[in-house]
This record gives structure tokens, sequence and C-alpha cells, in this order.
């Protein structure tokens, strides 16, 4: 039998290899360059993705859903469409480091989403936290102090899109089994992306098919990894650990794309990522069920 002292150690271990997955695809679209436009990418990764839902289709085929149903997977498709697309484009235009840093934006909004329109509780431990996340944004991006581009602000509104689209899942985690609600976010991704991409469409070639389809793969693995890791060990222990993603993304971005070290991104990201941290242990000390997701769970 395992030993519990070791599953924080083994939870860690999958976070981080979560981690290197995430990078991994911040990285292959950010190799893949400009040509392709960001729908026309942003489609490709969905579509060639779905190839993973093949062992799932007679699971989907049993399920029922109500038009209740249909109408949250409608709008969780939505919001996300648009926060893919934002992401594959801020990915064009800034830094990996800033694209990362700013990713984890998306748990805060969920914060006070769920504090405005779901009732949930905002003690003033939480609003200090919030308050913290948003000086990061500030930090990182230093309105004022230097100029902002399209992409800096796709970022902020990708968050926002990436919120709509985990307080949707909850409302559909109650309804359906979470791998139904996985596979059907893939499904109205690809569909809501269809038309946006027709209307950009470039031919693709059969070296940006592959990259996209490996962004796809290491998308794929990066959740699978992560619940891996949330089966092994409480978020108060792998929510840290997501911290190094910033570290590998500032390395890469460096080493690979010679991208300046900007360390007021750092301290920024720090920021945000330390009060979504404090704002997940809270909920663990509470042991109340949690509304505040891992930025990770607002991933592509």
């Amino acid at each position: 039998m395992e030993n519990d002292a070791q599953r924080p150690a083994i939870g860690a271990f999958w976070m981080i290899v979560t981690g290197l997955c995430f990078v991994a695809v911040t990285a292959i679209v950010k190799f893949n360059g400009t040509r392709i436009p960001a729908a026309e990418a942003a489609f490709l990764r969905y579509a060639l993705g779905l190839v993973f839902l093949l062992p799932m289709l007679t699971t989907l085929r049993s399920t029922t859903f109500t038009p209740r149903l249909w109408g949250i997977i409608t709008a969780r498709g939505a919001f996300h469409t648009v926060g893919v697309t934002l992401w594959f484009f801020a990915m064009t235009q800034i830094s990996i480091a800033e694209v990362t840093a700013m990713n984890y934006l998306s748990p805060v909004y969920v914060t006070i989403a769920a504090a405005l329109f779901l009732g949930e509780k905002l003690a003033f431990r939480r609003i200090l936290a919030v308050l913290c996340a948003l000086v990061g944004a500030i930090i990182i991006l230093r309105p004022g102090f230097r100029e902002l581009n399209m992409g800096h602000f796709a970022m902020l509104f990708t968050a926002i899109m990436f919120c709509g689209s985990y307080l949707t899942a909850k409302m559909l985690a109650d309804a359906l089994p979470a791998s139904v609600v996985v596979a059907m976010l893939s499904i109205a991704v690809a569909i809501g992306l269809a038309p946006m991409a027709y209307a950009v469409w470039i031919p693709p070639t059969l070296g940006e098919v592959g990259l996209l389809f490996a962004v796809a793969c290491f998308a794929t693995a990066g959740h699978y990894t992560m619940t891996l890791a949330f089966a092994a060990a409480p978020l108060t222990v792998t929510q840290p650990v997501t911290f190094l993603q910033l570290v590998w993304a500032v390395s890469l971005g460096y080493f690979a794309f010679g991208e300046e070290v900007d360390i007021w991104v750092m301290i920024g990201g720090f920021l945000i990522l330390s009060s979504v941290s404090f704002i997940t242990w809270r909920e663990a000390v509470l042991k109340r069920k949690a509304v505040t997701p891992t930025h990770i769970e607002t991933k592509l």
C-alpha cells in the first residue's frame, strides 16, 4: 500500500509535469508563428483534438441532455471559443511570460464573479487577496510607463472569457460526468470556431497541422496529469507548484525566442498566483466546496 506521506510529493510531481505540458503548448504556438490566423489555429487545435473523444462516443450517445443543459453547453462553448481565439492572438503579440502571468488572472475573476452572481461570500481576507492580484496585473501591464498593445488587452479579455467558461462548467458538473463536460466543450468550441476559421482560412502546411496536433496532444496530456495531481494531493500542495510554469515560460522565451527577461512580469505573476494560492488555502481551511479554480483549470 502506498505511503500516504509520499502522496504530496506525487501530487507535486504530476503538477510539475502538467506545467511542462502547458509550457510546451505555448512554445509550439509561438514557434508556429503568425502565418496562420489566430481563429484558424485555434480551430485546428480543437478539431484535431476531437480524435481523443473517439473512446467516449458510447458514453456521449447514452447521455441525456435537457434543453437547459444544451443552453449551458452553448454558453460555455461561446465563452471558451472567444477566449481561445484571443489567447492564440495574444501569443503572436506579446511575450510567453506575459501570456502565462496574465492567464493567472482567470481564477481571480472567478472569485469576483462567484461573489457577484453566485452569492459566494467575499470575506475581508479574500478581498485583500483579490486586490493583491489586481496590483499584480497593474505591475505586469504598467500602464503609463510603457506602450500596451492589443495582445495585452486580448489577454485581459481572455481571462474574463475563461472565467465564464469555468463558472458554466461548474453548473454542468452538477448534472453531467466530468468526462462528458470536457468532451462537450471540445465539440462546442470546434463548432464555434469553424465559421471564424473559414472567414480567414489560409491552407496550412503539413508541418503546421502537425504542430497544432502536437498542441492538442500536450493540452490533453496536461489536463490528464492535472487530474492525477489533484487525486494525489490537495490543492494547497499542488497550487504553489504552478509558479514554476512562469519560471519556465520566462526561460523559454529568453533562450528559445530571444525575449527579454522582465522582472516586473515575474513580480506581478508571483503576486497574482500567491493571491490565488491564498484563496485556495482558505477554502481548504474552511473545508467548503471550492469555487476558485487553479489557473491551470482555466487553460486551453
